[in-house]
């Protein structure tokens, strides 16, 4: 399983080359002019991008084999024995291969059958009933908010993200040349939305609000309340919702899932999902975008069209596992989530109460979904610690401890939060616990002892 999370270390000898590379770059190649070169977009838009940010931790990590790497950054719970997808699941992708139906191309916006079991899995708790026309096909949810960003660019367009937010959107609309403007989250409230923050930011040319519900990394779950006055912002500010709900299937708190979707009448909703996090199958790369929209807003504006054409030039999902969604979506037994679920709930209740006894990471409020835990970094009782990047990579070389930081300085203004992965083998925590100490006692200020 490492070689799934822990990417391979840049070798010696591929410095070498790169430098060798670079010389004869600006040498002119030996007497040509190369007039190619790569996509400094690209570079941009990776470097705060998960892959990109764990990577640079990665390369921080001992290679002495003395500490094993803990990767606490990555939440990816399928790698652990402890996490595991179901079984109907499990057979619905055997016998959509056994079957051989599924060998072909599919249409650019996804099979029937995947789309109709995607409208009738979503419209259990909505009130505006989908077809399957509403419903388009992705690789994973990354394509659908690619596609969506792609979509909603044009010159002098601006997106409303959370301060605090999965990286990805910020490393797309940094390759689409989309700005983005960052909108509060008030953790001493239940990481709810500040409205006026919202208000504060958008203008004339804002086109949508991203949101997160359950919230990934800070695991809240929105009230339908809170939900409701999200929607009528949104409207009086004549932008769509963009709703990311990935994680509605790994709740183990109170506050029950309540999709914005209901709330279509007031403002139309993309609603973003995926089996990822819910079945922990993420390498399967399947999912959805679900248009909420009873008045047809985004068909007269031209929304739904730009979709269609995006997803006819694009990459299709899997056929095979379009044609086993149904069967995933409509046999997976309850007690699956809630065994999964459970786990994730005791694993954080043991990292929440652990984290008591390391005071420089504070964490605001427990996680009631995802699979994470967010804390607040505070930098007055450390002694060499200038911000979140310095902590993480100090960790990273010091214990081998990968935890993830959120570029806060860099992108999104949010100083000093430090993520933790709960995702993982419970003795895994333990020994992360005991570094996180060990790190925490070599590096606090004397005069806080």
């Amino acid at each position: 399983y490492t070689n799934l999370f822990v990417p391979s270390f840049e070798t010696d000898q591929d410095e070498e080359v790169e430098r060798k590379t670079e010389m004869q770059m600006l040498n002119g190649g030996g007497g040509a002019v190369w007039r190619f070169k790569g996509n400094k977009a690209a570079k941009e838009a990776a470097s705060v991008s998960m892959k990109g940010i764990l990577s640079r931790l990665f390369e921080n990590c001992s290679r002495d084999g003395k500490k094993n790497i803990l990767p606490l950054g990555h939440c990816d719970p399928i790698v652990y024995p402890c996490f595991k997808t179901s079984a109907e699941a499990e057979e619905a992708v055997a016998e959509s291969l056994r079957s051989g139906a599924a060998n072909s191309y599919g249409p650019g916006v996804g099979i029937l059958p995947a789309r109709r079991a995607v409208a009738n899995y979503l419209n259990s708790d909505l009130p505006h009933k989908l077809k399957s026309d509403d419903i388009f096909m992705t690789i994973g949810c990354c394509q659908g908010i690619e596609t969506m960003i792609q979509v909603l660019s044009s010159p002098k367009s601006n997106i409303l993200l959370s301060s605090l937010v999965y990286p990805l959107y910020h490393s797309y609309a940094i390759h689409d040349l989309v700005e983005i403007r960052k909108y509060e989250l008030l953790p001493d409230q239940d990481w709810e939305i500040d409205l006026q923050s919202v208000e504060a930011i958008a203008d004339h040319n804002t086109v949508a609000m991203v949101i997160c519900n359950p919230h990934n990394p800070c695991g809240n779950v929105y009230t339908y309340h809170h939900l409701k006055k999200v929607a009528e912002m949104a409207r009086k500010l004549g932008i769509m919702v963009i709703s990311d709900e990935v994680f509605k299937e790994t709740i183990y708190g109170k506050n029950p899932f309540v999709p914005m979707g209901i709330f279509a009448s007031i403002v139309p909703v993309v609603t973003l999902g995926s089996i990822s996090k819910g079945w922990l199958v993420p390498g399967w790369r399947i999912g959805w975008m679900a248009m909420n929209d009873p008045s047809n807003v985004f068909k007269t504006t031209g929304v739904v069209e730009s979709i269609k054409h995006l997803l006819n030039i694009s990459p299709d999902p899997s056929t095979i596992l379009q044609f086993a969604l149904p069967n995933i979506l409509e046999k997976t037994k309850k007690d699956y989530f809630e065994k999964k679920n459970l786990t994730l709930s005791q694993n954080v209740d043991m990292m929440f109460d652990a984290l008591k006894e390391i005071p420089c990471l504070v964490c605001p409020k427990k996680p009631e979904s995802c699979t994470s835990l967010v804390t607040k970094l505070d930098l007055s009782l450390l002694e060499d610690i200038t911000d979140d990047v310095d902590f993480c990579m100090k960790l990273a070389r010091e214990e081998n401890l990968v935890l993830f930081f959120f570029l806060s300085r860099e992108v999104f203004g949010k100083n000093n939060w430090v993520r933790i992965s709960i995702g993982v083998e419970r003795s895994m925590l333990q020994d992360a616990f005991v570094r996180l100490k060990s790190f925490f006692t070599r590096h606090v200020k004397t005069q806080t002892i």
